[in-house]
């Protein structure tokens, strides 16, 4: 009998399992349920869900391969679609940014290619948009599904079930009047209007609350020089964003670097696995050693500006950010900006910059072997430093934010540790309380990003009873605020998973549900986010089900 295989979610995780499932010279049955009405996207590049002004952080040369790449999809359109998006076609190039809803369509496309290699090598292969996963029950020997969906609710048993259920937002985005604890979907936010809007969070998704709201309110047009401006339309008159964070910092802009990576001297995978070998006990210190002396040997210029020889895990990060935290944000980003655009012209790469980007993968390896002491330290200012370079954002991002600077419709306040977000005893909106200060706004939008979700915040609850599932038990103090109420609490740790994303636990039951959604793996892989991570996970867990099934992989089949 053929191997039944699920994927929970077509999004970009469940595209790339697939890719690598429909590989099989073996027939299989391979069944993809998604709960959106349009499979084969994602959840981060849905329409409705994004708005036109969102743009995606990841360039072509960064997707790993699917049938074509991005720019090779993008030439094959009509000049009617990339007008749509204000693309100009002689200047598509394996760089640049495009629009959320582009890299979905991109997607969608790949997706039904991916579909047709499926056909091709003889498996079966049904997609049911529209129909949710509301429950897992793990078996002896297989895996049933509850499913959802307008035509009723189903049973469904499955050999391997792929849990790629991507990010997960809250279902009402607007809690409060004039609250939204989360960016998406944008078509919410389009609705804010005029008045004081304030965002918590500075980050790329920040960025894109902003411009969803500003582009509603206004546009951006470029003036007879060509620098870029943003007019505010009628009725909007009234239109301010603040943005805030703890730092109270923008991301830089992306930066020229050599792609793929280039392998760094000191801080290799054999070196951080050595100091893994030798126990827990010191690791982090161990593992700030070895990227101390490769950022060293990067940059001894920078590595003697920054004082790298004095400073350890703990104080890096002030050295770090240092002269940056003592400027003004806007006038930093427009420098910032203007060195990244040179670079890229000469095709230049700052050496401390690249040495930091390149290890960040190889230093999360060590993460999950950290005791809770560490742990806590590293989660506590390390950490940062590396997603500030990853998540650099699109040069247009900075200039449009630098445009509402202009004039005069943004700011950006620092919080530091201690503030509250209250809305308790206001008809809208929040307002923000930072030692004596306090500011309102008429409208508040959590921006802050996905978190990490713990075992006991599974939307499966047949799963969640069941003794098949072991917790990470990596505690994660944080910090909420809403009706005046502060509370610090602790989270149990992310679902504990083997090599191949299967949870462990009780023996007697199934091992062949793989959790490659991201959320769940947060706690111990720190830096698994976007595309890239997608592919990994997904490839990860479809090779492992061919391995189950002891097939031997050929190339996939490319499309003519």
């Amino acid at each position: 009998m053929n191997t039944r295989i699920c994927i929970i979610g077509s999004g970009p995780t469940g595209i790339f399992t697939l890719k690598t499932l429909v590989a099989s010279p073996v027939p299989l049955i391979i069944s993809v349920f998604d709960a959106e009405l349009v499979a084969g996207k994602g959840t981060p590049y849905l329409p409705g869900a994004n708005d036109p002004v969102m743009l995606s952080n990841i360039p072509s040369i960064e997707i790993p391969p699917l049938m074509e790449t991005l720019v090779d999809w993008l030439n094959r359109q009509s000049n009617d679609y990339l007008n749509t998006f204000n693309i100009n076609r002689s200047s598509i190039n394996d760089r640049e940014f495009y629009p959320r809803l582009v890299i979905g369509d991109y997607f969608h496309d790949q997706f039904q290619a991916i579909l047709s290699v499926g056909k091709i090598n003889r498996h079966r292969v049904e997609v049911y948009p529209g129909h949710r996963v509301t429950d897992i029950e793990l078996g002896t020997t297989d895996i049933r599904l509850k499913v959802s969906s307008f035509d009723g609710d189903f049973d469904a048993v499955f050999d391997h079930v792929v849990m790629a259920t991507g990010h997960n937002w809250p279902e009402n985005t607007q809690v409060k009047p004039g609250y939204f604890a989360s960016p998406w979907p944008a078509t919410e936010l389009q609705e804010i209007g005029d008045g004081r809007l304030g965002i918590l969070g500075t980050s790329l998704s920040g960025i894109d609350a902003l411009l969803t709201v500003a582009t509603s309110c206004g546009s951006f047009v470029c003036d007879d020089g060509g620098t870029l401006q943003y007019v505010t339309s009628a009725g909007h008159q009234d239109f301010h964003a603040t943005m805030m964070s703890r730092k109270g910092l923008l991301p830089e802009a992306d930066f020229y670097c050599p792609l793929p990576y280039i392998e760094p001297q000191i801080c290799t995978y054999e070196a951080i696995q050595n100091e893994v070998n030798i126990g827990s006990q010191g690791l982090l210190d161990r593992v700030f050693d070895l990227f101390q002396r490769e950022l060293l040997a990067a940059d001894p210029d920078y590595s003697a500006e920054i004082g790298l020889s004095h400073l350890s895990v703990d104080t890096f990060a002030d050295a770090y950010y240092g002269r940056r935290s003592d400027t003004d944000p806007f006038v930093w980003a427009a420098a910032n900006l203007a060195e990244a655009h040179l670079n890229f012209e000469l095709q230049f790469t700052i050496p401390w910059r690249y040495a930091i980007l390149i290890t960040h993968e190889i230093i999360e390896k060590a993460i999950p072997h950290l005791d809770t002491t560490d742990l806590t330290r590293f989660n506590r200012s390390f950490k940062g430093i590396f997603i500030d370079q990853y998540a650099t954002v699109p040069h247009l991002s900075i200039r449009r934010l630098l445009a509402l600077r202009n004039a005069g419709r943004l700011d950006i306040i620092k919080l530091g540790s201690d503030y509250d977000i209250e809305t308790e005893g206001l008809e809208r909106g929040a307002r923000i309380r930072t030692g004596d200060r306090e500011q309102q706004f008429s409208s508040f939008i959590d921006a802050t990003g996905q978190s990490s979700l713990s075992v006991r915040e599974l939307p499966f609850p047949t799963l969640l009873k069941q003794r098949g599932i072991q917790a990470a038990n990596t505690p994660e103090p944080a910090r909420r605020f809403m009706d005046g109420e502060s509370a610090n609490f602790k989270k149990t740790g992310g679902i504990e998973i083997d090599e191949a994303y299967r949870p462990r636990g009780a023996t007697a039951l199934s091992n062949r549900l793989y959790c490659v959604a991201i959320p769940f793996l947060l706690h111990k892989r720190p830096f698994v986010q976007g595309i890239t991570s997608a592919a990994e996970l997904g490839k990860t867990a479809a090779n492992a089900i061919l391995a189950d099934i002891a097939v031997d992989q050929p190339p996939i089949l490319r499309m003519a």
